[in-house]
């Protein structure tokens, strides 16, 4: 533990506490770090005149060896001393991180797999329906995590790093929630100094991690090396990178409401044609002569929201060779950008589709149907796909009739230990899928949502097994 700062401050720790309604059962995420545990002992402190009903939450990573069985423990003790139900749960995050068994390449950094693991362990504890009748989840209604200003410095400092825009430049946000889960960060305007100077005041110790330390991740690089050279031009940066980071937020905020207003107006779906009207098809388009009589920040959202339609999220360059084609384009001219989209000039619109549309590969590829349980051969993706029943349960939907198709812009699916949906394409991009591979990788639907995706794990449907060979083999895929 550091050394104590000579002087001694009073044993207060300044938390957003309009976050906190009485009643509330909060799930602290506790790592052993300072900062979790002092948001822990402060929460714990005022417990009773909050009105809250406290849990810890603690994940073993599977990292750093008797270190981190030394954190669980020492997380374990403290929960114990504090008299507060203590969860804790296991993952093997180096073998989530490992190459993909389809391409051979990484398909997330250890830092990336440790996130994504953290928070669908967060989901199952936020669940009003444990997955497994056997798990002991508490049902709470909310989850803490304890992101500090420092935190949120480095984040925009990232972000920034990356080429965000000013939705990245909104760093972390102080309330997360939808209709699966709420997260809550109460130490967001809290510094780490102010957290160091609390536990010293009580007596209170913490953990190390002494991957931390490690200059091979990148947050570790922006914490020790960057911040510290920028802060000699600047010792106020901290602060007013977090400020950015709430200007950016508001700002998001209301343009997120404008764009509800004028998408309708403006994002056309379909085809014009003859006579008036719009015919139906894939795609959407924008009259690029009132496209021009708007100021340029609307412009860019609009053509990113019609893109975000798609599945695509270009980047500056790509939004402004957007932008450019529609202002200045002539009839005829195409594009074909990063993440499937195309865009096509016409005499009045700029007309926006993905070019799995236009692939002829695609093309001769039907969707294939199969019932439950059952099996169909599929030439065009060169496998067999086999779906069984499981279990002593009979599974509700025997009889029913599943898809094998080729994905398609805007389909999302459910991989194992994540915390929500995740865009196709997104997958793909990890997987490095590319070209025509990528118009025809298959996937399997079952009513309304995805089961199977080729190359990866996909969350468990109960009571069913898929089994995917290629034709002709038996090794499965």
């Amino acid at each position: 533990m550091p050394t104590p700062p000579s002087r001694q401050p009073a044993a207060t720790l300044p938390l957003d506490t309009s976050l906190l309604k009485p009643g509330m059962r909060l799930a602290v995420g506790l790592s052993g770090g300072a900062d979790s545990v002092a948001l822990l002992c402060a929460l714990a402190a005022r417990s009773r005149e909050l009105g809250l009903v406290l849990h810890a939450a603690h994940l073993h990573h599977g990292l750093r060896g008797e270190e981190a069985d030394a954190d669980l423990e020492f997380c374990r003790n403290l929960a114990a001393r504090l008299q507060i139900p203590f969860h804790e749960a296991r993952v093997d995050t180096a073998a989530e991180a490992r190459a993909n068994p389809v391409t051979g390449k990484p398909a997330e950094s250890i830092e990336e797999a440790a996130r994504r693991l953290r928070y669908a362990w967060f989901q199952q504890l936020l669940s009003k329906s444990p997955p497994h009748a056997e798990a002991q989840y508490a049902v709470v209604d909310a989850l803490a995590t304890a992101h500090t200003l420092d935190d949120q410095a480095e984040t925009v400092l990232a972000k920034f790093l990356r080429g965000a825009w000013t939705e990245g430049l909104s760093g972390i946000h102080p309330r997360l929630e939808s209709a699966e889960r709420l997260i809550l960060r109460p130490l967001l305007a809290t510094t780490r100094a102010e957290v160091e100077a609390y536990l010293h005041a009580i007596g209170q110790p913490w953990r190390e991690d002494s991957s931390n330390r490690h200059l091979s991740f990148t947050r570790n690089r922006i914490r020790h090396q960057l911040l510290p050279q920028l802060e000699q031009w600047n010792p106020q940066l901290r602060i007013h990178l977090a400020n950015m980071a709430t200007l950016a937020r508001d700002e998001e905020a209301w343009w997120a409401a404008e764009l509800d207003r004028l998408a309708p107006q403006l994002i056309l779906r379909g085809r014009p044609v003859r006579g008036g009207g719009r015919a139906s098809s894939q795609g959407v388009a924008l009259d690029c002569t009132r496209l021009a009589a708007l100021a340029p920040a609307l412009q860019r959202r609009l053509l990113r929201r019609a893109a975000a339609e798609l599945g695509a999220e270009p980047d500056f360059a790509a939004t402004d060779a957007l932008l450019n084609l529609a202002l200045h384009g002539h009839a005829g001219q195409r594009l074909e950008l990063a993440q499937s989209l195309l865009a096509e000039r016409t005499p009045r619109e700029l007309r926006l589709s993905t070019c799995l549309e236009s692939l002829p590969e695609s093309k001769g590829v039907q969707a294939l149907q199969t019932p439950v349980p059952g099996q169909v051969d599929a030439p065009a993706f060169g496998l067999s796909l086999k779906v069984e029943l499981t279990g002593s349960q009979p599974f509700a939907a025997t009889g029913a009739v599943a898809i094998l198709r080729n994905w398609r812009p805007g389909d999302r699916v459910r991989l194992r230990y994540t915390s929500g949906p995740r865009k196709v394409k997104e997958v793909l991009e990890h997987l490095r899928v590319t070209g025509s591979a990528r118009a025809l990788w298959p996937v399997l639907e079952l009513g309304g949502r995805l089961i199977w995706m080729q190359g990866v794990e996909v969350e468990p449907e109960p009571g069913i097994s898929i089994t995917a060979r290629p034709l002709g083999k038996a090794e499965p895929v």
